[in-house]
């Protein structure tokens, strides 16, 4: 049997999760509304999903806070909650085969990047979150004799998580895992292009021992559903990934309601510099090849800003053309394809856009054009373009897509100084074999993540998130539990 036929397979078998999962219990909306998830490869219906609106939503959040109240999960013993968690994990890789199928489907990802590097990681991610549950630590003040002060990092109760379509389940458990490890009650509403790993996630929580109201599933649209999450009050805190746009709307939700707290990872326009001191320019090009084309360019910190030093531009222009020959459109259930689909047809569209205004203002490389794969699905080809101004719309604009932007510089602080001319600081990639220019540069660039010699690199130690307009907090790393908890000082005068 071929890799191919192996996953269509797969596929064949996949009982398609449908039902939102709200205390408990798998439900369809109280409205009964349903929406399509598409195959954006093959523009076919997989299944109609359960449409959650704001009723939906406060039954969610009320479940969500009878569990957190009642203290069940809260009040768990750290390790035990660690257990748990790490049983979910043993469920969710059980189904690894099975949920990379569901996510390729969904929304059009490789099924190879989603077996063995999306979904698997997500998974090492989760494992990393639970073991972190019984190793948070409390604090005692120095306070004069006769007093005791202590500091306690406590959950905050009702978490809202609103998750994007580009990494389902990775987003997901980005923000679940260090949620539910610090003791609160989660509501996770996935985006509607792509709900059923999250909904497969909710349904293995259950199965693991997680209480029920203790993670709830919502799927539906982000005007509806999300707008009520966000503006419910009686969630205590909103962790969101997606578009910068949007996630202004959910600071305004929580002026306009409880002032709860919200933790962004919005958008980016990530810039890559390639000094000529770089040796291995081929290694180079590998990685910024990556780096822009991987999940179809549908990636936040997708590295679309080339920065490239003027005495290499054109023999590195050429290295990256003849890598973007990899990353050919196919059937995103081949292991053999280098492109999967872009999500649905609506941003294919919005991508060729972009394109467009490419092609009239700077010169196109390779690529270009909007393909299809077997006669259908809405697919993009590798795009390149050279001969960018930096203030042209595909050198400004977060394109989301496999969009190329090669510009040039002479010196070092024109590099830094063109890299940092943006709205967003999510992330960045600096290639040289200077050390001391890779310190020197990395401390002057404006981004949450600063890579040298690789691009966007991740790791569960290592804080993700971004500066400026790319948004606040950080997923990730012991630093992440830090959003879905708070601090509680208790102060002791001993009686003598």
């Amino acid at each position: 049997m071929s890799d191919r036929d192996y996953w269509h397979g797969i596929a064949d078998t996949l009982a398609f999760p449908t039902h939102a999962i709200i205390d408990g219990q798998k439900v369809a909306a109280r409205s009964g509304n349903t929406f399509a998830s598409i195959n954006p490869a093959t523009g076919k219906v997989l299944a109609e999903v359960a449409a959650c609106g704001a009723e939906d939503v406060d039954l969610a959040v009320s479940a969500a806070r009878r569990a957190f109240d009642v203290g069940t999960w809260r009040d768990m013993p750290p390790v035990a909650r660690k257990k748990i968690l790490l049983r979910l994990a043993e469920l969710l890789r059980a189904e690894l085969p099975q949920l990379a199928a569901l996510e390729s489907l969904d929304m059009g990802k490789l099924v190879r990047d989603a077996y063995r590097n999306d979904l698997a990681n997500a998974i090492d991610i989760l494992q990393w979150h639970a073991e972190e549950a019984d190793k948070v630590y409390d604090e005692v003040a120095p306070l004069p004799p006769g007093n005791l002060g202590l500091i306690r990092r406590v959950p905050l109760g009702v978490v809202g998580a609103v998750v994007p379509w580009n990494f389902p389940f990775n987003m997901a458990i980005w923000k679940c895992a260090p949620a539910l490890a610090a003791g609160n009650s989660v509501v996770l509403k996935p985006a509607e292009q792509s709900p059923f790993t999250a909904l497969r996630l909710g349904e293995l929580a259950l199965e693991a021992g997680i209480p029920a109201g203790v993670l709830n599933v919502v799927p539906g649209f982000g005007e509806t559903a999300g707008q009520a999450l966000g503006r419910h009050m009686d969630v205590d805190c909103l962790a969101f990934t997606g578009s910068t746009a949007v996630g202004k709307l959910f600071l305004k939700y929580s002026g306009e309601s409880n002032m709860k707290q919200v933790w962004l990872e919005c958008g980016g326009k990530s810039p890559v510099l390639v000094f000529p001191d770089c040796k291995d320019l081929g290694a180079a090009a590998d990685q910024v090849a990556s780096g822009i084309f991987y999940n179809q360019g549908q990636v936040c910190s997708a590295a679309s800003r080339l920065y490239v030093h003027t005495s290499i531009r054109d023999r590195f222009i050429d290295l990256l053309v003849e890598r973007a020959g990899h990353y050919r459109p196919g059937d995103p259930l081949d292991p053999a394809s280098g492109l999967g689909a872009m999500v649905d047809a609506n941003h294919a569209s919005n991508v060729m856009r972009f394109v467009e205004q490419g092609r009239k203002s700077a010169d196109l490389v390779t690529g270009g054009n909007a393909v299809t794969v077997a006669g259908a699905g809405s697919f993009i080809e590798p795009t390149i373009f050279a001969g960018v101004r930096p203030d042209a719309v595909i050198a400004r604009n977060e394109i989301f897509g496999p969009v190329l932007s090669v510009m040039t510089f002479d010196d070092e602080a024109e590099g830094v100084r063109l890299a940092n001319d943006s709205i967003y600081g999510l992330a960045a990639s600096i290639f040289t074999d200077d050390l001391a220019r890779a310190h020197r540069v990395s401390e002057q660039i404006a981004a949450g993540v600063v890579a040298v010699n690789v691009v966007d690199p991740v790791n569960p130690a290592i804080p993700f998130g971004g500066f400026k307009q790319s948004g606040t907090g950080r997923d990730l790393s012991r630093h992440a539990i830090e959003k879905y908890t708070s601090l509680r000082s208790t102060w002791i005068r001993y009686r003598h």
